[in-house]
């Protein structure tokens, strides 16, 4: 398992770099101009965000082996600064993470996960595909 061989920062440039050849991953031009949540002063900077971002989710997936949009909002949220009230936790935003797993959709790495016996919700996120699991082992 090559993907927990390294550590997840240097795994995550290595599949960022990956992804960038990878005609389905285009970072759409509307990126530039919005802030990643509400809780943040400022829009993105990093020129490689929506890469490193689409690594991250395709490695949490592969962690977990379902995960939803919700709960990427909450891993990827942070305390909003209010001034003289205290720091509150606000979720991160939900459209670039919808647009990466779409993408990553129609790269064939991920899926909509099938119904799984006595879960109750009827969307139960993304999982990854053989396809996806490959290419996430094979960095190296």
């Amino acid at each position: 398992m090559i993907v927990y061989d390294i550590g997840a920062q240097e795994y995550n440039i290595k599949l960022a770099e990956a992804l960038k050849k990878i005609p389905e991953f285009k970072q759409p031009e509307w990126s530039t101009l919005i802030k990643s949540g509400p809780a943040k002063e400022r829009p993105i900077d990093d020129p490689d965000f929506w890469y490193k971002r689409s690594a991250s989710i395709l490695r949490q997936i592969y962690k977990r082996k379902n995960v939803g949009v919700v709960r990427l909002r909450t891993k990827y949220g942070s305390k909003k600064n209010r001034g003289y009230q205290p720091e509150t936790f606000k979720k991160a935003g939900g459209k670039i993470i919808r647009t990466i797993l779409q993408q990553a959709d129609q790269a064939g790495f991920t899926e909509i996960a099938k119904a799984v016996k006595g879960a109750k919700a009827k969307r139960l996120g993304r999982q990854l595909t053989e396809r996806g699991k490959e290419f996430l082992e094979d960095i190296k």
